[in-house]
């Protein structure tokens, strides 16, 4: 059964730039750059040093505690062990790899055992020195998150919507290796047991949709549910909504409505970890937008700089304004394109300057549209004036940490007023005042 969340957008999705594309492999980077944090939790330490020889699959970085080991994408050199741009925007300590070009690969312990006879420790085990994390975007270690829900949840969700407009990096897995997705959730739902297994998609994506309904008889435990696109739909709150008519209570998990939510990316690195033996030193990324020459969805070595992508995409151009990494709405601006793809990377979105759309003097109408369109039952309107004002009480009592950033209110802002820019401040500002 379907359901609606409340507010929400439908932004002109573009998808089309690149949705028709098959992926291929771009050019292998001369040198790539693995940074030692790449999910949520401790960064990882390097486990090996300058001049070492690596090869491809190997680990060369681990920690304790919430973290998850980064492995070499290439087989080459260790030129380098220092910090280096990272995509979210901070200098992050990493391994520079230079590439040999032999790909020598470390021996993948491969495994058919049957999923119904597999262990599920070491299943969690696996996914843990594999280095999987949410894919889609949130990069939280995926053993923990199994972990967690294991005994608590009913429903475990393959988060397929992709709702950000431009990116079909998930869409692109679904056309192609629709088993590995279908296989990794029957892995999983071995490990938690839930009553029911969704794979939730949107309907703008019909040739995943035909792909997975071929498949659907060799897996009867999986329910593919089509839903109406609208943004933010592939947020896990919303998206909990829309499957089950559940709502995630204020500052809770989604364990606490009895839901897990996995992205379907992620489902497929679990596969490819359990069966092939294979670490995450790879992905599909989407590369387009209007300021690209050549949109198209490449399978992405980890470590990659961007820039290198967009030179295989036949480059820029010149009227081109930005560089994000991730879609409009949630994405993050670079202004650095050696910055390297990491785990979570599905989009470089490359922008032209007259779709920005911004306003050089931002003001509120008051028009209460953005609070229409809160799919968080928000008031971005008056969070805006207290944000400005320093009123970190009058924050709080607004709940202002429940915005997920989704953009929604600034997309359908007149005034173009920063909206999101202004609550990131105020989050912080909140979480400053807390801490002392």
């Amino acid at each position: 059964m379907k359901h609606l969340f409340f507010g929400g957008i439908h932004p002109a999705y573009r998808k089309e730039l690149s949705a028709s594309t098959t992926p291929s492999d771009p050019v292998i980077p001369k040198q790539v750059i693995i940074p030692l944090s790449q999910h949520i939790g401790a960064p990882c330490e390097p486990l090996v040093k300058v001049g070492d020889k690596v090869l491809r699959g190997q680990k060369i970085g681990d920690g304790e505690g919430l973290c998850v080991p980064v492995h070499a994408s290439v087989s080459g050199t260790v030129v380098a062990i220092e910090p280096r741009p990272h995509p979210g925007g901070r200098m992050v300590n990493a391994i520079v790899i230079d590439n040999d070009y032999q790909d020598t690969t470390i021996d993948y312990k491969v495994s058919d055992v049957p999923t119904n006879e597999m262990i599920s420790d070491e299943i969690l085990h696996t996914i843990r020195e594999a280095g999987i994390v949410g894919m889609g975007g949130a990069a939280f270690p995926g053993n923990i998150k199994a972990l967690s829900s294991m005994g608590h949840i009913d429903t475990l969700i393959a988060n397929a919507c992709e709702c950000e407009p431009y990116i079909t990096a998930d869409d692109t897995l679904l056309r192609t290796n629709p088993d590995h997705v279908l296989e990794g959730m029957m892995i999983l739902h071995h490990v938690l047991k839930p009553e029911r297994v969704v794979l939730a998609i949107e309907d703008n994506k019909k040739e995943a949709i035909e792909k997975v309904k071929t498949l659907a008889k060799n897996f009867p435990a999986i329910e593919l549910l089509v839903l109406p696109t609208r943004y933010p739909q592939g947020s896990e709150k919303q998206l909990i909504q829309s499957v089950t008519g559940r709502e995630v209570p204020p500052g809770k998990l989604p364990v606490s409505v009895g839901c897990a939510v996995f992205n379907v990316s992620t489902f497929a690195a679990i596969y490819r970890a359990v069966r092939l033996g294979m670490p995450v030193i790879q992905r599909i990324v989407t590369v387009s937008g209007e300021a690209i020459n050549t949109p198209q969805n490449f399978i992405v070595r980890i470590g990659t700089p961007f820039r290198d992508l967009i030179e295989t995409a036949d480059g820029l151009s010149e009227r081109t304004e930005r560089v994000i990494s991730g879609g409009p709405m949630m994405g993050i601006a670079q202004d650095d394109l050696s910055v390297p793809v990491v785990k979570a990377t599905n989009s470089i979105l490359c922008l032209l300057k007259d779709r920005n759309g911004a306003a050089e003097n931002p003001v509120c109408l008051r028009c209460g549209k953005c609070i229409s369109v809160c799919p968080m039952h928000l008031q971005p309107l008056y969070m805006y004036r207290y944000v400005n004002a320093q009123r970190l009480d009058q924050l709080e009592r607004l709940n202002i940490m429940d915005c997920m950033e989704c953009g929604s209110c600034a997309f359908t802002c007149p005034g173009k007023l920063p909206l999101v820019e202004r609550f990131r401040n105020g989050k912080q500002q909140l979480r400053e005042a807390k801490n002392k």
